[in-house]
């Protein structure tokens, strides 16, 4: 690999300016005002994986935002890997909360990053991760030391629940048809101590409504004798966690798994500085579900928390009005056997349930996903520990993330194929919120480590 290596080192600059240009354009999937913006930069993906050396390069519409399909087969007998990414992004609202505008990207140094990170809406997710393979590809091609037969499958709706995927895959089992799926969309633990992860919580996130009178009121004319939907929401969410953060719901923990002692106790075993972690987020104390650590929290514990609140009136000044409707969207992250339609269901019928007289509850589903776990002791699974060992010149640790990628279940149900969570990302790179970004070290650190992965990959399959 030493000349692919080499090809990397001498086309840094070239990489770097080609992954602005893909961020400077605004694939927000969330919102139709940006939909063109999504088609753009499909054309974009499609047309660098043309120039890469891909010797098919498509883009399949779908009822929301198209899916990229690229490959290049180099040999029948050799395993194919499935790169697996995502192109579409998050909202980069709020606006004012960045420091510098989220789709011109600019590279500062920060303390975790002191060879640079760039800032931008989807430096780190994912298009700066997807695009790691998009450039590996390239060097191993350039080289000839590709190893394995190559698919790509880029797709533009993950930030909003990829509705359109499953359909797109059981369409086209045959043309999708790999050994491996790899993705990179997960995190590292730092710069100087890699991980692997080998577990992502499943997602269950719905959108509830509280209605009171049929019209917002005079809050002194009706105050105090009409139910105000907005305290009555606040109090009805308040109410699904208890003076430990345990959540309320019941059956909401009848399936979740129970790691041994042992096995927490080896997890806990990453390093993990709570002040550090605490200074890094301006907070006085570590917040969660009483009897686990920190990183027992973010990974192997259930979580409900609301993700936005609203109602009534919010502009400037002030306006007495007790209002008609209140609302909140509302997400649970899931752990391994928990399912996310049963969640969703119980969840439902107990909010109904706590409902007080005067008021009626609506809860709209909106998309989730099943919890995963890969086995360590997969060969897809040792080739990109070696990969990972030989990059970074130390074993990685096995990790579990508190993050969720639907889509990982819906791979293995369907394709019937293992995915490997190869991501080099910092937990701290602020995805989903104001101000991302994503290390130059992790960018082209991903990218001469992905090689390395189909070297190690094509060596033990051929064992």
């Amino acid at each position: 690999m030493k000349n692919t290596l080499d090809y990397i080192s001498a086309n840094k600059g070239r990489y770097l300016e080609e992954l602005l240009d893909l961020l400077k354009i605004p694939s927000v999937s969330a919102d139709p005002a940006y939909k063109e913006y999504l088609v753009q930069t499909a054309e974009f993906v499609k047309d660098k994986l043309i120039a890469a050396g891909a010797d098919r390069a498509e883009i399949y519409p779908t009822p929301g935002h198209p899916i990229v399909y690229g490959e290049k087969l180099i040999d029948p007998a050799l395993p194919t890997v499935m790169v697996y990414g995502h192109y579409d992004v998050q909202p980069a609202d709020p606006l004012d909360l960045w420091d510098s505008p989220p789709f011109e990207p600019v590279i500062k140094k920060t303390a975790l990053h002191p060879d640079g990170a760039i800032f931008a809406r989807g430096a780190c997710d994912d298009k700066g991760q997807f695009y790691m393979h998009v450039k590996a590809f390239e060097a191993m091609l350039a080289n000839n030391e590709l190893t394995c037969n190559v698919k790509f499958m880029i797709e533009g709706e993950e930030e909003v629940g990829s509705d359109n995927l499953e359909g797109f895959c059981r369409a086209n089992k045959e043309m999708l048809a790999c050994d491996v799926i790899l993705i990179s969309d997960t995190s590292i633990l730092s710069n100087d101590t890699p991980s692997i992860t080998v577990g992502l919580r499943g997602l269950a996130y719905l959108e509830v409504e509280v209605t009171g009178p049929n019209r917002d009121l005079h809050s002194g004319v009706y105050g105090g004798a009409v139910a105000n939907p907005i305290n009555v929401l606040s109090k009805m969410i308040a109410s699904l966690h208890d003076e430990n953060n345990h959540i309320t719901i019941p059956g909401f923990y009848d399936k979740v798994e129970e790691l041994s002692e042992a096995d927490r106790y080896a997890m806990n075993k990453a390093p993990f500085d709570k002040n550090a972690y605490k200074e890094d987020l301006e907070i006085a104390a570590v917040y969660g579900e009483k009897g686990f650590t920190t990183l027992d929290r973010t990974s192997i514990r259930p979580t409900l928390d609301v993700n936005g609140m609203w109602g009534g009136y919010i502009g400037e000044g002030a306006k007495t009005v007790l209002p008609s409707k209140a609302f909140a969207k509302i997400s649970m992250r899931l752990v391994p056997h928990q399912n996310s339609h049963e969640i969703t269901s119980l969840f439902a019928e107990h909010f109904k349930r706590i409902a007080p007289e005067g008021v009626k509850v609506e809860v709209k589903p909106h998309h989730g996903g099943e919890p995963v776990v890969v086995p360590s002791d997969l060969k897809e699974y040792q080739a990109a520990h070696n990969a990972m060992a030989e990059a970074f010149g130390k074993e990685p640790i096995p990790m579990r993330s508190g993050g969720s990628i639907p889509i990982v279940a819906l791979f293995e149900e369907v394709l019937e194929v293992k995915s490997i969570l190869l991501g080099f990302g910092l937990d701290s790179d602020s995805i989903h919120s104001p101000n991302e970004h994503y290390g130059l070290f992790n960018y082209y650190k991903g990218i001469e480590t992905i090689p390395l992965f189909y070297k190690h990959y094509a060596q033990l399959k051929s064992q």
